[in-house]
């Protein structure tokens, strides 16, 4: 793939990494982090919520290897968090990196988070996005995509999913539900309605995880749709993004 000769005002870029969920982002993006001296600011509109950490797959400290992360339990379940304040978040989060020093990171799937950010959203009365109101990517910006095999992406989701429920997602659920109730597109669009079919017995263990990476797998096949409008992103597999930014960057 070309990449140009000039690279030296790459350094001035913000890395963005997006694929669908359970691509790997989050790691990979903590890994280039980690070499670069980077921050990452999580583009994901499931990670903005207290509370919802099992179910979402949200990195834990652990994972997070001592890298800074922004994006993360910004809003609690039912609290209106739109792309604006997404927009807004963002870019004050990228200021905050650049003048510290560091490699700005997003990472995310969540396609009108990003579009908002890459292309200066000029947002009205009206928040929704298409890919029309699309002009020109900011040349800011450097966009890479985690690109995987179908049946690779669902064995993928399949993994995490059976890694969610070897984990403590039930009580997680039973909190969540005790705090905040059913009332808020939050707790209706994640896993824990379905956690929550099981837990009252209208369904199985095993259909819980079938239904689960059923919904994943439609998640991931919006956000491919979404994401694939965008023809400057630079499509890559996941064992190639690292070396690639790290040319980009040197």
């Amino acid at each position: 793939m070309h990449i140009g000769n000039d690279r030296s005002s790459n350094h001035q870029k913000t890395l963005v990494i997006v694929g669908p969920t359970g691509s790997g982002k989050t790691d990979v993006a903590i890994n280039i982090a980690l070499k670069l001296g980077g921050e990452i600011i999580s583009a994901d509109s499931r990670a903005i919520y207290r509370g919802m950490d099992i179910g979402t797959a949200k990195p834990t400290m652990e994972e997070m290897k001592g890298v800074r992360h922004f994006g993360i339990d910004l809003v609690d379940p039912g609290e209106r968090f739109t792309a604006v304040d997404f927009k807004e978040y963002c870019r004050s989060a990228m200021i905050d990196i650049k003048t510290r020093g560091k490699l700005p990171i997003i990472a995310g799937g969540t396609g009108l988070y990003v579009d908002a950010v890459i292309y200066d959203y000029q947002f009205s009365d009206i928040v929704k996005k298409t890919c029309s109101d699309r002009v020109e990517m900011s040349s800011d910006f450097i966009v890479i995509g985690v690109q995987w095999e179908r049946d690779e992406l669902r064995a993928r989701l399949t993994k995490r999913l059976n890694k969610i429920f070897a984990q403590n997602i039930v009580q997680e659920t039973k909190q969540l539900v005790q705090e905040y109730g059913w009332g808020s597109q939050a707790m209706k669009s994640n896993i824990y309605p379905i956690v929550w079919r099981m837990m009252n017995n209208d369904i199985t263990v095993g259909e819980a995880k079938r239904l689960s990476v059923l919904e994943d797998w439609h998640l991931a096949k919006r956000q491919l749709t979404w994401l694939k409008r965008n023809k400057k992103i630079i499509w890559l597999r996941l064992d190639e993004i690292e070396d690639y930014v790290y040319y980009l960057y040197r």
